[in-house]
């Protein structure tokens, strides 16, 4: 078992890493391929009139890596829905939850557990492990006060081991929402300079090159803006449902050990 933890996270982390690296790739080539084509340009290399893909084109480098930022985020985003869905197991958790409460009230621990097996989630883990435990310590010769610490240490460790799983990847989530806001306004920085750069001309200044700059800074404002908010609104909805399958699982754990008789 201890050997398969590393390895596990090993894995877990070489796909986080090939993810972002392959989302910047998507990025780089929807900026060549797609943006970049030349149907998108008149004769002279302008964008055609009303054509945004040639207008996005205009953002420059910044482009290409804020769409790979967004794309990041919406892989994470899927892989952690997928996880937390599957965190959540097979039911309603409510529902789940109560009928744990009848059981191990009524001291049918037998079926409690059946029922955690049917569950197949991280609450049902955790559940599993206390009842697990009270079965264990069932025929052992202790005190009440010890056999109920012994408990509570049990699912203590299981919920501390179901945790991790379902945050992970969520700072990478956070940190594009952060990046993509920053690297949107080097770009947006980037833009203005050169639109100023082009009515510092001497005599008319060039109406090309400064539509040029503002296109760019609009652009990589726009782009960075967005990557941001739907990375900051897909943060905060997996941390409420991680939130509340927490709750769960203090509230299933709690139950457990208030209202089994420990001390048979």
């Amino acid at each position: 078992m201890s050997n398969q933890k590393p390895t596990s996270g090993g894995l877990k982390s070489i796909f986080a890493s090939l993810a972002i690296l392959i989302a910047l790739l998507i990025g780089v080539f929807i900026y060549l391929v797609i943006l970049g084509d030349a149907s998108n340009f008149d004769a002279e290399g302008h964008p055609l009139p009303g054509n945004y893909l040639g207008m996005m084109y205009q953002g420059g480098f910044i482009v290409p890596i804020l769409m790979g930022i967004f794309i990041i985020v919406v892989i994470f985003s899927i892989e952690r829905a997928l996880t937390i869905g599957r965190a959540k197991g097979k039911g309603n958790i409510e529902a789940f939850v109560r009928k744990i409460k009848s059981l191990v009230a009524s001291d049918d621990l037998d079926a409690a557990v059946a029922e955690c097996d049917k569950q197949q989630g991280s609450l049902a883990n955790v559940v599993r492990s206390g009842i697990i435990k009270i079965q264990a310590l069932k025929n052992e010769n202790m005190d009440k006060e010890s056999r109920v610490a012994a408990i509570q240490k049990e699912i203590e460790e299981a919920t501390a081991l179901e945790l991790p799983m379902l945050s992970k990847n969520l700072v990478i989530i956070s940190t594009c929402a952060t990046i993509a806001t920053l690297w949107g306004l080097i770009g947006t920085v980037l833009g203005m300079i050169r639109s100023f750069a082009a009515l510092s001309n001497a005599g008319a200044p060039d109406t090309t090159a400064l539509a040029t700059g503002i296109s760019e800074a609009l652009i990589n404002t726009a782009l960075g803006i967005t990557g941001s908010v739907v990375g900051i609104i897909m943060y905060n909805y997996f941390t409420t449902k991680i939130d509340a399958i927490t709750y769960s699982m203090d509230e299933a754990g709690f139950t457990i050990v208030q209202s089994v008789n420990v001390g048979k």
